[in-house]
């Protein structure tokens, strides 16, 4: 639905906007944010013998030639810090049966991947059976950008499986429906 705005200011009626010059508070802009609904997604590696794992719903396609994608990561994230040592990653695409899993990955100091099923790539990299997808790729670039890290990634191999994908909305997970 359309917000009207007030012919005497240009703003969104009822809305908490600022400014074109200030700033939106963070807590706000997660709030906000949130209304975007985005798959979830597993970015693994594995470096010095050790596996990697984090949660994420920021991933988009970049490019179909060469096909490149992109995903962002906290500043310093352990994983963050292996996939830049390692420059190679694996997307798990997760489907709405492997719901329990990104707690799992956002949580620090476990052992993310204890009982979780995996499988491993020709080049090593930690795959999560039953995911929707699974995408392996090289480090393209990293760009910083605020906290996170912007990865940015060159697709080498990809494989999905027929299933319906986990979603995230306004903090939560859930499951996608067909319209009609």
């Amino acid at each position: 639905m359309n917000t009207p705005l007030s012919s005497s200011s240009m703003q969104p009626q009822g809305s908490q906007a600022t400014s074109l010059h200030g700033t939106i508070d963070p807590n706000r802009f997660r709030s906000v944010m949130g209304s975007f609904a985005t798959g979830v997604a597993v970015i693994t590696t594995e470096w010095n013998s050790e596996l990697f794992g984090a949660t994420v719903n920021s991933l988009t396609s970049v490019s179909l030639e060469p096909c490149m994608l992109l995903f962002c990561v906290s500043d310093g994230s352990t994983t963050g810090v292996a996939i830049r040592n390692r420059r190679l990653f694996s997307v798990n695409v997760l489907g709405q049966h492997q719901s329990a899993l990104p707690a799992r990955f956002t949580k620090a100091g476990n052992n993310r991947f204890a009982d979780v099923a995996i499988d491993f790539s020709a080049d090593g990299l930690p795959l999560l059976r039953g995911a929707a997808a699974q995408l392996c790729c090289r480090v393209a670039t990293i760009h910083k950008a605020g906290d996170h890290d912007i990865i940015l990634g060159e697709v080498l191999s990809g494989e999905d499986i027929t299933c319906s994908p986990l979603v995230f909305h306004k903090g939560t997970y859930g499951s996608f429906q067909r319209a009609g």
